[in-house]
């Protein structure tokens, strides 16, 4: 997987297990809220800024002890 560095691409990396419906407002809300962090941890930071999520180790979620939601 190849670094990410667009917000959007960041973004629907992370919101991609969710599968949250995209018509809703609360969606469109954690979408302009990531964009406004990426934009701003950006603009405070001397570099440009890439994230690579092959770095990330994998986690599992326990459902039967986090509830099924």
């Amino acid at each position: 997987m190849q670094p990410l560095t667009n917000p959007d691409a960041i973004i629907d990396f992370c919101l991609a297990p969710l599968n949250l419906d995209t018509r809703t407002e609360a969606e469109r809300e954690v979408r302009r809220r990531l964009e406004h962090v990426i934009k701003t941890f950006r603009a405070r930071v001397a570099q440009p800024v890439a994230v690579d999520f092959s770095e990330i180790p994998s986690q599992v979620i326990n459902e039967a002890a986090h509830g099924y939601e």
